[in-house]
């Protein structure tokens, strides 16, 4: 790894910040004291809420870690569309005895207040999703030591942000479970994502900082072959959610290696912007139909998912989920962070090996 990296872990192991709950203090401490690079996820939450996760965190262990960020989104949804999107998911509401939520909610999730607070109260490293920071943003975080890293889906993404001052790339690719972190919601780009071993070695030929590989990654001879790509460090999300630590619900747990779930998609039926996660019925029925509205639509279907997970059924529920999700392993983060750092061992041991016969 570069230098920088190399300070904030001691293997090129970094756990996705995977928002709505599930990369909990809980989770970062254990990955970050088993020597892996752990991110909290700061969208969806207010600055209060990140603020007081920071606290609880450092509490927890005095490792390196992460902040993630969503940037601030432009509202360029069709009212029209979100309308008929909402009498379409009157059945749900009926079903399950919840109100449709607001579309029109504030979407200010308080980006300008959680930058102050971390520009006032230093972190090791912040990443930013869905878009790119300004370069004074950029400026201001290394004027104050922390390691910034913008999450890019095409070089062309990548180089933006090595222009706008970023100290990495996050790059992910196709696989990755969760949002598409393009930093331009365009329809008619969806399901054209480039698989992320291509795009890896497309963004090192644009790019001269470091690159953090994401997308579909469950075992340690994954990271041997996106090192030898051209990344820095790997990130994984899918094979955290399992882990105990995590606070992803026991529903959305047990669904990752449940036969009923036997692939995934990408899809705009929870929240208005593709997002990879098991197919259930949801995303069966609304997905074709869904607009391109973040976060309206994501505000619109909140009471459902929230309802459908206290009902204890899965097929209502956003089930995030890389492609490589059968391979989770229900173990301990610290536990995980060990065996994926010897299985990276044994991939690079076997590559030796054979070199030399």
């Amino acid at each position: 790894m570069s230098s920088a990296l190399t300070d904030l872990c001691r293997y090129p192991i970094v756990q996705a910040p995977m928002a709505g709950g599930t990369s909990c203090p809980q989770l970062v401490a254990a990955v970050a004291e088993a020597g892996g690079l752990g991110f909290l996820a700061a969208g969806y939450k207010t600055a209060d809420g990140m603020y007081n996760e920071i606290k609880q965190l450092r509490g927890l262990t005095g490792k390196a870690f992460g902040v993630n960020l969503f940037m601030p989104q432009p509202g360029l949804a069709d009212p029209s569309a979100v309308e008929v999107y909402r009498q379409q998911l009157a059945g749900e509401a009926a079903w399950y005895e919840t109100p449709l939520g607001d579309p029109d909610s504030d979407g200010d999730d308080g980006y300008e207040a959680k930058l102050a607070i971390l520009l006032d109260d230093p972190v090791p490293a912040v990443s930013f999703t869905f878009g790119c920071p300004t370069r004074d943003t950029l400026d201001a975080f290394a004027g104050v030591g922390t390691y910034t890293v913008v999450t890019v889906t095409t070089p062309e993404e990548a180089q933006a942000a090595q222009w706008a001052g970023a100290d990495a790339v996050c790059v992910q690719g196709v696989e990755a479970g969760g949002h598409q972190s393009t930093h331009h919601d365009d329809p008619q780009t969806d399901g054209t994502g480039i698989g992320l071993l291509s795009l890896v070695a497309q963004v090192r030929e644009t790019v001269q900082i470091p690159i953090v590989a994401a997308g579909g990654l469950m075992r340690g001879s994954q990271i041997a072959a996106v090192l030898a790509a051209g990344a820095e460090a790997a990130q994984f999300g899918t094979a955290f959610l399992i882990c105990p630590e995590s606070g992803a619900s026991p529903l959305h747990k047990r669904a990752l290696t449940n036969p009923l779930f036997v692939r995934t998609a990408l899809t705009r039926a929870f929240s208005g912007r593709p997002a990879r996660g098991l197919v259930n019925r949801f995303m069966r029925e609304h997905g074709p139909y869904a607009p391109a509205a973040y976060p309206q639509v994501h505000y619109l279907t909140a009471g459902l998912r929230k309802a459908a997970a206290k009902a204890g059924d899965a097929q209502g529920m956003a089930l995030w989920a890389g492609q490589g999700h059968r391979m989770a392993r229900e173990l301990p983060a610290g536990r995980l962070v060990r065996l994926l750092a010897e299985e990276l061992d044994a991939a690079r041991a076997a590559v030796s090996t054979g070199s030399t016969q």
